[in-house]
């Protein structure tokens, strides 16, 4: 059965068409899961950040035809998966991404308040390999 839901899933390069689903994704984001920033970006600095090719790879998740997430690889290897509520695809789409860009290793940065993705890593055999520390003046 696994088999059969990885193949229903596709990854399709990011177009300036998906700028409002990948900003709508962004907004279901748990607060407490991001590390990537603090506060919400407008629409137009959204579109600044994506228009900015900030990625090597960067991926729309499709699932029978319907946008479900996405994925992207950095220059540094490093993974990162957003999807949209209860989709549960997190195995499924690093399986894919791991096999359509082979390399010797991969790094995933979660937020220490993500468990669920934290023994999900683990069970691919990520290692954890340091902890980050912040101290934020704005706040």
């Amino acid at each position: 059965m696994e088999k059969l839901r990885e193949m229903q899933i596709k990854l399709k390069a990011v177009k300036s068409i998906d700028l409002e689903f990948l900003y709508e994704l962004l907004k279901q984001r748990e607060s407490k899961h991001n590390i990537s920033h603090r506060r919400m970006p407008n629409y137009n600095q959204h579109v600044k950040f994506v228009n900015s090719k900030p990625y090597a790879f960067w991926y729309i998740i499709i699932e029978n035809e319907e946008r479900v997430g996405s994925v992207y690889l950095t220059t540094l290897n490093e993974i990162g998966v957003s999807l949209v509520k209860g989709k549960g695809l997190e195995e499924e789409v690093l399986k894919l991404i791991i096999k359509r860009h082979p390399r010797k290793r991969f790094f995933i940065n979660i937020s220490p308040k993500n468990k669920k993705l934290e023994l999900l890593i683990k069970k691919f055999g990520f290692k954890m390999i340091q902890k980050t520390y912040e101290i934020d003046r704005e706040n």
